[in-house]
């Protein structure tokens, strides 16, 4: 086994140094050096071990996005943008160690065959999954599986007695890129995309339809903590809002030639207003889109600087099922502008940009972002200022909303006590609820978490140990965001989460001028994510938007906008 590791690495790795110019005596010297390991180490050697590490490390040297990703991790960080994975159709909680179906998804085998939400599974395959202290991981290892295949599942429903049993056979699951798709008024429609996928042009041409035959006429489209994806689905959806031959992008890399994508056909949204949302979580592909919109003038951009991720990267499967993501080029937007921020500091500093720019007040003051002239473009249409290097630069600043963000709902956040109390709220209340607001509007307009659900959360923060009263460092607010949120990012590659979360939590300074009282601070955040959270699993994922986007400061600003005559084309003039 040792002495396949000469050969295995050179076999993965020799195409890529040839294509980066490594002379043959470098590529002589690592053989030799990984041979007389293979060969003469004291120990027994883990080959797999070794050659991945190696993988890891070479690629940390080139930039901060080439990646290696193992067999195991492949088809986990592939699904999102593949848009489907083979199983059920449940979206589940584990609550009290019994597994509750939260929503079944519409059309899928769960929901066919009759399950509920509500309904608690106790055997998958005649095998007690219930009282057990099952991980979520084998949960999902149970209940997926190849299209076709046959699942059993025995269920207690609440007024049945013993349990249910249903049969489901497997089938396609799709996983959607579109969160939410509404109308804020009769005119203005909304759509918020999660990431660009294989399925995602499909998903937004729907919701674009959707919105239209209720008559829209101007669009806010959310790309916030959207961390990109494919760079032919961000292509694709510009080319709806862009006139035929406009340049969307190009990509240039050293061994690869220079790309350009232009709109080829006319787009289904044209001539209407366009606003889209962006922040520091915005990424890659978003950064395509919205920064094609702003150089063409087609959209007023609202929000904070993208993230900066202007590289380009190709999948190469590897002999053994793993993968490498290997930057190949870097994209620009039709200005000639590029996206990439520096990461010639080193790969810590470049994981803690964000930080960086909370700490210089980039992210809570317009005036703290400075560019060199340098970096000045002009717009091809009405030759506005925009700017490259590092994101895209809104045209409308919106500042980090810090006010009720406090280590006490960090921590009910992190150790899931939100979801906790709102899920077992809805299991006991489920059908009062239903009768009482048959209609979703009615509940948006109606309902009102009241004391008695907020004294839940509470008991159920104090059985986890977590204080009312904390103290705050001084940058807690906008920490306690990053660290909720950096798990996001794990699937998409953009930062080291762990590293990122050692460095926030390494940083800590008292703060003297800590909130007394952090519950009272955050208690209208949380009685907001409740009331989203109840209408989620009462209705479903665009209800949950409806609710939580009502504390979303870009959204109300370009709401304002549309609603102001002559404000969007004063922007635009």
């Amino acid at each position: 086994m040792k002495k396949t590791v000469p050969f295995l690495f050179f076999l993965i790795f020799t195409p890529v140094l040839i294509a980066q110019g490594f002379s043959s005596l470098q590529q002589r010297k690592l053989a030799n050096a990984l041979t007389a390991i293979s060969n003469l180490y004291v120990d027994s050697i883990n080959d797999k071990k070794l050659v991945e590490s190696t993988i890891q490390s070479v690629l940390k040297e080139l930039d901060p996005h080439s990646s290696y990703i193992s067999k195991e991790e492949v088809d986990r960080v592939n699904e999102p943008l593949e848009g489907s994975f083979e199983g059920v159709g449940i979206q589940f909680q584990m609550f009290q160690d019994s597994l509750l179906v939260v929503q079944t998804v519409a059309g899928c085998p769960a929901e066919k065959v009759g399950v509920l939400p509500g309904d608690r599974i106790i055997y998958i395959n005649n095998e007690l999954v219930a009282g057990v202290k099952m991980e979520s991981s084998g949960i999902f290892k149970r209940l997926r599986g190849p299209k076709g295949t046959e699942v059993t599942v025995k269920i207690r429903r609440a007024g049945k007695a013993g349990l249910l049993e249903f049969k489901i056979i497997r089938d396609k699951i799709p996983i959607h890129s579109v969160d939410a798709n509404y109308m804020i008024n009769k005119e203005i429609g909304y759509i918020k995309i999660n990431n660009f996928g294989s399925a995602t042009v499909k998903e937004f041409e729907d919701a674009l339809a959707n919105l239209q035959q209720k008559g829209m006429k101007s669009l806010i489209l959310s790309l916030q903590g959207n961390g990109g994806g494919y760079l032919n689905a961000a292509i694709e959806m510009a080319d709806e809002f862009l006139q035929k031959n406009s340049l969307i992008v190009y990509t240039q890399g050293l061994n690869q030639p220079k790309t350009i994508a232009e709109a080829t056909a006319v787009g289904n949204f044209e001539q209407g207003k366009v606003i889209v949302l962006v922040d520091e979580y915005s990424a890659s592909a978003s950064e395509i889109l919205s920064g094609a919109l702003q150089d063409w003038d087609r959209a007023i951009i609202i929000g904070r600087r993208t993230f900066g991720k202007g590289l380009v990267q190709r999948q190469f499967p590897l002999i053994d099922g793993s993968m490498m993501r290997l930057t190949v080029a870097r994209y620009y937007t039709p200005t000639g502008r590029s996206i990439q921020k520096s990461y010639k500091g080193g790969y810590e500093k470049y994981e803690m940009d964000l930080l960086d720019r909370f700490n210089k007040g980039e992210l809570l003051h317009a005036d703290s972002i400075h560019f060199p002239d340098s970096l000045r473009y002009q717009t091809l249409s009405l030759k506005r200022t925009v700017y490259g290097g590092g994101g895209i630069m809104p045209d409308i600043f919106v500042p980090l909303d810090t006010t009720r963000y406090t280590n006490f709902h960090r921590n009910i956040i992190a150790k899931g006590v939100v979801n906790k109390v709102s899920v077992q709220y809805i299991d006991k209340n489920r059908t009062e609820l239903k009768k009482k607001y048959p209609t979703f509007e009615k509940f948006k307009k109606e309902y009102e978490v009241d004391d008695a659900l907020l004294k839940q959360l509470i008991s159920a923060a104090e059985k986890e140990k977590i204080k009312i009263n904390g103290s705050d460092s001084v940058n807690d607010a906008t920490r306690n965001q990053l660290l909720a949120i950096s798990d996001k990012f794990k699937n998409d590659h953009l930062v080291d989460n762990e590293l990122l979360k050692k460095l926030l939590n390494s940083e800590k300074k008292p703060n003297k001028n800590a909130e007394p009282n952090e519950f009272e601070k955050s208690k209208p955040l949380i009685k907001l994510q409740l009331k989203a959270l109840l209408a989620r699993d009462l209705w479903d994922e665009n209800a949950y938007y409806q609710i939580i986007d009502a504390d979303n400061e870009s959204l109300k600003k370009a709401v304002e906008i549309l609603q102001t005559p002559g404000a969007y084309e004063k922007i635009l003039k």
